[in-house]
């Protein structure tokens, strides 16, 4: 019997092949654990939307009969949405506060409650409401008066108020405060930090060249403290600010404006008579006409016959997100009507996204206004405390263009309206303004820098040769030989001639009467009126309104925002986070992570001063006039 041949044993892969198999496998395996995350990621999130849809139609939020319209307005009061809406959409999904309220939006909900017979009243909590002037709250609290006209009240109930908050709650029928709550007014201040000695101990030397007395926007950068010039056109705006605050606060809360004056002005002396107790302080001074607890508000509004909420808790309520949600569209949108263009925050070259203002991006949303044909006037909503000169021209020539095309543009100031702000407006038909609008500082500086001292520091030293004096004169590792000064400061007159000379054409004026009220000295909007730098006071609807006069539009005109395009998933996104779905997934604790919320996040911008150009003058039409 012949026996079997042996068996081959298997070759053994040498090391480098063996290594090779071994990584491959285990990138197909990283490969499939990834394509699988993704997948069910994926399913998971549709199977959410889907149940989330299905729980939506049966425990919708559809504003019913008998409800309160309840404003707990959250962030920053803005015309225009700077967050981007991917943004948006992703916060309101992960349960995120939303860190924007849009202006229109906040108003138009009032407004529509006022005829809305299935809203009874409104509840207002202003606490987490941060503003950056009082122009924008007026206006809310303009809407607010109108709601109570309609003949339906309005409680204000907070844990704690500041004197912006304050000011909007102030309209209501009834202030309510909580027992440990705190309210407390102060005043108005704009101090700012000033960077001379710091400069100096670094080597940086700044060149500032301006034109106009109290143009103080770029002092902190030359001196260690606030001019005389600057301290009194400060004090003079800042109190007329001020004088408007005190008269409409007494007026609303029908007390003395001298005495209110007297007891803000008091507040050390008068908080030792309740023991620091600001809400019975409050309450002593008739700012408020109550304390309450959340639940003993609750308990009040069932008192006086508002219906229970779901499952016999708390009351029936819709807000303001999901009312703003089911308000119809205005007007036909395809019928000729008022065009608005918002221009908020500052002014820079190029394009901008919405919450700044871009010299190509603003201009371009003017120039398609214009050439849309349902567009027969145009408001011009300005926010901004302006910012580069250029950028700013290039806006104001739109509008002058716009009106040449038989237009009528009617500006609308809101907080701030200063400057370059100003500057883009002065070629409206008509320019209207609230009483605390912060206007004017018709002005202009260049700041230079350079900093052979800091490489001097360093031991770094720059020498060379050119071909002539001006070749190099803006190399910022040399010293600003004097010459190169005279120029930058010719380019600087030339900009204060242009902005004087411009504003004097336009409203009609001498140069001489504009320099005078020029110098970079800022008004108030009823400061303003008085000095003929504005038409008119009054907010956006009375600038719609004035806009659809000139252009003899007949009643029921709709009115729409010329804003960039939103994507199909923007658009959905957003829908789907207003939509009741949503509303109830998070009742079940179902929402995306919070950090998601964070991922296009947008970096915080940047001061004007460190968007500067080395090597070249920088020109300015800004005001640093926000008070606190």
């Amino acid at each position: 019997m012949t026996s079997p041949p042996p068996l081959r044993q298997p070759r053994q892969p040498n090391g480098f092949w063996a290594f090779l198999r071994v990584f491959g496998r285990g990138i197909n395996g990283v490969r499939l654990v990834i394509i699988n995350v993704v997948f069910f990621g994926l399913l998971g999130l549709l199977l959410l939307l889907v149940l989330g849809l299905y729980a939506g139609r049966h425990a919708g939020q559809e504003v019913v009969d008998h409800s309160v319209l309840v404003l707990q307005p959250r962030g920053q009061l803005v015309e225009q949405y700077s967050v981007e809406p991917l943004q948006r959409a992703l916060a309101g999904l992960s349960g995120e506060a939303p860190k924007q309220v849009q202006l229109r939006d906040l108003v138009g909900a009032i407004d529509a409650a006022a005829k809305d017979s299935r809203i009874t009243r409104i509840v207002l909590d202003a606490s987490q409401l941060h503003s950056g002037g009082f122009a924008a709250l007026r206006e809310v609290g303009a809407a607010l008066d109108r709601f109570r006209a309609s003949g339906k009240p309005v409680i204000a109930w907070s844990p704690s108020l500041d004197q912006y908050q304050y000011y909007l709650a102030a309209h209501a029928d009834r202030v309510l405060l909580d027992p440990k709550g705190e309210l407390m007014i102060t005043g108005l201040a704009n101090y700012r930090l000033f960077y001379k000695d710091l400069l100096d101990k670094l080597g940086v030397q700044v060149h500032l060249f301006r034109v106009g007395q109290f143009k103080s926007a770029a002092e902190p950068y030359i001196l260690d403290h606030a001019s005389p010039a600057s301290k009194e056109a400060d004090s003079f705006w800042m109190g007329g600010l001020w004088d408007e605050y005190i008269d409409e606060v007494a007026k609303l809360r029908k007390i003395d404006p001298a005495a209110l004056r007297a007891d803000i002005d008091d507040l050390p002396a008068k908080i030792a008579t309740t023991n620091g107790d600001l809400a019975q302080l409050a309450l002593d001074e008739h700012l408020i006409d109550g304390t309450a607890t959340r639940a003993q508000l609750i308990e009040m509004l069932r008192k006086q016959g508002v219906p229970a909420g779901k499952k016999g808790f708390g009351i029936r309520e819709v807000g303001l997100a999901r009312y703003v949600a089911d308000l119809p569209h205005q007007g036909n949108a395809f019928a000729a009507g008022v065009t608005v263009v918002v221009a908020e925050g500052d002014i820079g070259a190029g394009r901008r996204p919405p919450g700044s203002i871009g010299g190509e991006s603003t201009a371009a949303l003017i120039r398609a206004a214009r050439e849309d044909k349902h567009t027969r006037a145009l408001v011009l909503r300005v926010d901004s405390p302006g910012g580069e000169v250029y950028a700013a021209e290039q806006i104001r020539r739109e509008v002058a263009l716009t009106r040449a095309a038989g237009i009528p543009v009617v500006v609308s100031m809101g907080d701030v309206a200063a400057s370059g702000g100003y500057w883009i407006s002065m070629n409206a038909n008509r320019i209207m303004a609230e009483p605390n609008t912060i206007t004017g500082s018709i002005g202009i500086f260049g700041m230079y820098y350079s900093v052979p001292g800091t490489l001097a520091k360093l031991g770094i030293a720059s020498d060379g040769v050119a071909t002539g004096p001006m070749a190099g004169a803006f190399d910022i590792t040399r010293p600003l030989d004097p010459k190169v000064g005279a120029v930058i400061q010719a380019i600087i007159n030339k900009g204060y001639r242009d902005f004087v000379g411009g504003v004097a054409k336009a409203r009609g004026k001498s140069f001489d009467a504009i320099d005078a009220i020029a110098q970079g000295r800022v008004w108030t909007g009823r400061q303003a009126l008085q000095r003929g730098l504005v038409d008119q006071l009054g907010g956006l609807d009375d600038a719609i309104g004035e806009a659809a006069k000139l252009a003899k539009l007949a009643s029921g005109y709709p009115v729409r925002y010329e804003e960039a395009p939103l994507s199909t998933f923007e658009r959905f996104l957003i829908s789907m986070k207003q939509n009741a779905m949503v509303t109830t997934l998070q009742g079940y604790g179902i929402h995306l992570p919070r950090w998601v919320a964070q991922v296009n996040a947008m970096a915080p911008d940047l001061a004007l001063l460190r968007r500067a150009e080395p090597g070249k003058p920088n020109v300015y039409a800004y005001c640093f006039c926000t008070p606190h």
